[in-house]
């Protein structure tokens, strides 16, 4: 499609194609996150067809109503925080179906999760190693767990969101026999019960010969531990990062094919290594269910023509509820909701309101010839990343967040008042 075409209508859940936007912009206020709670259903279930055990990521966007839908999937949920735990137990997700991850989880955190009975725990480092065996010690159990190694492959992503590397904060390498002597010394504790390895890569990845890299250095670190130390483990967790599609030339990747990379695989990096039956998969994704499934809906309040430098088309809002493009020069594309089959020849930068030249919502967008002060404006794809990283840069305050299901809306997260900024305030 040329730029100047009308959007394509692909990127935009078809649960969220024939709203009336003035009167959500009416009630709910903008910027206001819109999400298609039948799309984010049937892509949960995508995963749960192909996989043996699918853990969301919840990072990429959580609240109680997001955790309860994903229950609701028979998904399991991934926590990283002590935070996220709590959302998650609150919203009555069963503990067993909670896997907690970080790599500085706290004390206070590790307790909250052997209390609650998490099913897993993805151990990061030796000093939790330690840690936790002091803990279960303390309650006589044992823990489920799963090492999380980096085997050293590049995902041909951005760097910020590339985990798998030897650089990575993340984990044990598998070089030099780091990630050998964790799995030795979670199998050697009779407090801990060792599951099983975790890898993540990176996120938003398009190639997929990253994953099967990745598995090969997997296997044989499980061949090399089956040998040297007898130790087995029936699951293997390959993280998430599958990409998602936020502009028209992205490559759609169908969960099918990921998961058919991915068994076949493993199949022939165990056969290869002779290590007989290949584990359980379980993966993580997130991105890829929260992103595509929402769109983020706000006003312009100004259009400013610069002679020899372009358009800024302002809206109010910016990288206080989508810090994406700032932080990884992530691309979108905009469009006007009520007029989205017009063509877009006005090609302008959408920026956000914030005192920062780099708050910039979509750098190279395209929009019709006369988009004019009052338009609302949207930019698809917006589910993931942008309100679980919202923060109230210039004390503007966080968006409401709705969910649409057979054109019903209902709020799930309120919007933030005035009121709000100051509540934390102690004098």
């Amino acid at each position: 499609m040329s730029s100047t075409d009308p959007l394509d209508i692909s990127l935009v859940p078809e649960g969220l194609r024939a709203l009336e936007f003035e009167a959500l912009a009416a009630e709910f206020g903008t910027p206001l996150f819109i999400y298609d709670e039948d799309e984010l259903r049937r892509r949960c279930r995508e995963y749960s067809k192909n996989f043996d055990t699918v853990v969301y990521a919840s990072k990429a966007f959580l609240c109680t109503a997001m955790a309860r839908l994903i229950a609701e999937e028979g998904l399991a949920i991934d926590c990283a925080t002590g935070g996220e735990l709590q959302v998650a137990l609150a919203a009555g997700m069963p503990a067993a179906r909670v896997v907690l991850h970080g790599n500085n989880k706290s004390r206070d955190e590790l307790i909250a999760a052997l209390d609650a009975g998490v099913g897993h725990i993805v151990v990061d480092s030796f000093d939790e190693i330690d840690r936790l065996i002091d803990l279960a010690a303390e309650r006589e159990i044992t823990v489920p767990v799963l090492v999380r190694v980096t085997p050293g492959v590049e995902a041909h992503t951005h760097e910020f969101i590339e985990t798998g590397t030897e650089v990575s904060k993340f984990g044990f390498t598998v070089s030099e026999g780091v990630a050998l002597d964790a799995l030795r010394q979670v199998s050697e504790s009779p407090s801990l019960d060792l599951k099983g390895i975790h890898c993540h890569i990176g996120s938003q990845i398009y190639r997929l010969d990253a994953f099967a890299r990745a598995i090969d250095r997997i296997a044989n670190l499980a061949q090399e531990a089956l040998t040297k130390c007898g130790i087995s483990f029936p699951t293997l967790n390959l993280g998430g990062g599958l990409g998602a599609r936020y502009i028209s030339d992205d490559p759609e990747i169908s969960v099918a094919d990921y998961a058919q990379v991915l068994r076949e695989s493993v199949d022939k990096a165990w056969s290869v290594a002779k290590l007989g039956a290949a584990p359980a998969l379980m993966v993580e994704p997130g991105r890829s269910i929260a992103g595509p499934s929402a769109i983020t809906l706000y006003r312009v309040g100004t259009v400013k023509i610069i002679p020899g430098v372009g358009t800024y088309v302002a809206v109010d809002g910016g990288m206080s509820d989508n810090p994406r493009p700032v932080l990884y020069g992530a691309g979108y594309e905009a469009y006007l909701p009520e007029r989205i089959s017009e063509a877009r020849p006005r090609a302008c930068s959408v920026v956000g309101k914030h005192c920062e030249q780099g708050d910039i919502i979509v750098a190279d967008a395209h929009l019709p010839a006369d988009v004019r002060v009052g338009d609302l404006l949207a930019t698809p794809a917006t589910g993931a990343y942008g309100y679980s990283m919202a923060s109230n840069y210039n004390m503007v305050p966080k968006p409401a967040v709705v969910f649409v299901s057979s054109g019903l809306v209902r709020a799930v997260l309120r919007r933030e008042t005035a009121s709000d900024l100051t509540r934390l305030d102690a004098e």
